[in-house]
Parts: C-alpha cells; structure tokens; sequence
C-alpha cells in the first residue's frame, strides 16, 4: 500500500499512520513522520583583496553526497538578471559561458565544483554568485554568496 501525494506543501507535514487488519493477528499499524521543506537558499559573504583569486565553494554545508553526481550551475547577478558562467554534468566536462564581457576567460570549476575567479576586480565587488545543485528535477538546492573586494 502508498500514499500518493500531490501538490506538496509545508502544510502536509505531520505524522502518517497506516494501519490495516490480518486474520488471525489482528490490526497492523506503520507510522512515518514527514517533513516538508520549503527551498532554502544558503547564503554567504565572501571577501577577498583585489588581484587574487577568489574560491567560492558550490555547497558550504555540504559533506555527505557527492557533487559530482548531479547537474550544477554557477550564476552571476548582474543588474538585476542572472547570467549563467558555467555548468557541469555527471561525467561530463565543464561548459563555460564565455559571453561574459566581465568574466570571460577569468572564471574556472575548481576541486569539488568551487567557482575561481583570477584574477579579481573592483566590478567583482558587491556581485552576488550562486551555486544550483539539481539532485532531482524537484529538489534543487541552492546557495549565493556576495563577494566583497578590498584594495590594498
């Protein structure tokens, strides 16, 4: 026996219990706690010096699944829009977006996904860089990260 679910909401959660009668032992019962998330977007600043390399990590928190193993994308907001720097599926190599007249050739997947950025530049100051794992096509989990620039 499932229960099927649609149109899932916060408002959904709560304890489950299925329970059904057998001959000759009597009711059955199973219990199952389900908690629905609504999508959380980590976010972070990160400051670095001007002229060098920035290391953003995709997932600060993550540690337990591989990013590897899923779809990702790195984006830039850039007035207002979000233009998209590079992606990365399984097994595949990176795929840059080299139309970016700000980060063209200045941007790299770096171990474990992280963005790198060289070098950096007072325009990098203040721009917001996100991170979008996709794990299944409904659950994408996300984090930004405003970068700070300082001179010396």
């Amino acid at each position: 026996w499932a229960l099927h679910l649609k149109n899932v909401t916060v408002s959904l959660s709560g304890q489950y219990e299925c329970s059904f009668a057998t001959y000759p032992y009597g009711t059955k019962a199973a219990k199952i706690q389900l908690i629905v998330k609504a999508e959380e977007e980590q976010h972070y600043v990160k400051e670095v010096w001007l002229n060098q390399t920035l290391e953003i990590p995709c997932l600060e928190d993550t540690t337990s699944e591989n990013l590897s193993n899923y779809p990702l994308k790195w984006l830039v907001r850039e007035n207002g829009r979000k233009e998209e720097l590079v992606t990365k599926e399984p097994s595949c190599p990176a795929v840059y977006r080299n139309g970016s007249t700000l980060y063209g050739q200045r941007v790299r997947l770096g171990l474990n996904n992280a963005l790198k950025i060289f070098p950096t530049k007072i325009t990098d100051d203040g721009r917001v860089f996100s991170c979008h794992v996709v794990y299944h096509p409904e659950r994408v989990q996300k984090s930004s990260t405003t970068v700070r620039v300082f001179g010396k």
